[in-house]
């Protein structure tokens, strides 16, 4: 099986430090309601990308597994404690500023009320997205719902 091809976002512009640039992994939460709605939220301002919508997550740690960041981040972020996360794709996104490996788990479950810590907005979307801009590495999780959805619906039919 061939690797997934890499994402490059704004392929216009140098890449900060350049070819030989460390790999970064990123735990990225797909948060979904019982309705089939789903979470996305917005860079804070101060990040690269601000006001950008993205699935929330953030850096693995060193020692850290998927979910042990997961965990973590969006308990930091959000607020909240989450249930299973279930490991789903994984994707890797050449941005100007770093280059992500991103690891989207699907959680169905948590507790707490969401707080948004950073001064990030969220929306809670569904196909096709209403909220603009969308960050890069968001776009391959909108497609692959989408062909989940289609899936779905024709097995169904």
């Amino acid at each position: 099986m061939s690797a997934a091809p890499i994402l490059v976002a704004n392929a216009e512009r140098p890449r900060a430090g350049g070819a030989d640039r460390p790999l970064l992994d990123v735990a990225v939460g797909v948060l979904i309601r019982p309705d089939g709605d789903f979470l996305l939220t917005s860079r804070p301002p101060g990040k690269v990308y601000a006001g950008y919508w993205e699935f929330p997550g953030g850096k693995q740690e060193a020692g850290e597994t998927v979910t042990q960041a997961l965990t973590r981040e969006l308990h930091e972020e959000l607020g909240i404690v989450i249930g299973a996360a279930l490991p789903w794709r994984v994707a890797t996104v050449d941005y100007p500023h770093a280059l992500v490996r991103l690891h989207f788990c699907k959680v169905y479950q948590w507790s707490g009320e969401l707080q948004m810590r950073e001064a990030q907005s969220c929306a809670w979307q569904r196909l096709p997205v209403q909220v603009t801009p969308v960050l890069p590495g968001t776009l391959p999780v909108l497609q692959w719902l989408t062909e989940e959805r289609s899936a779905t619906s024709s097995s169904v039919t």
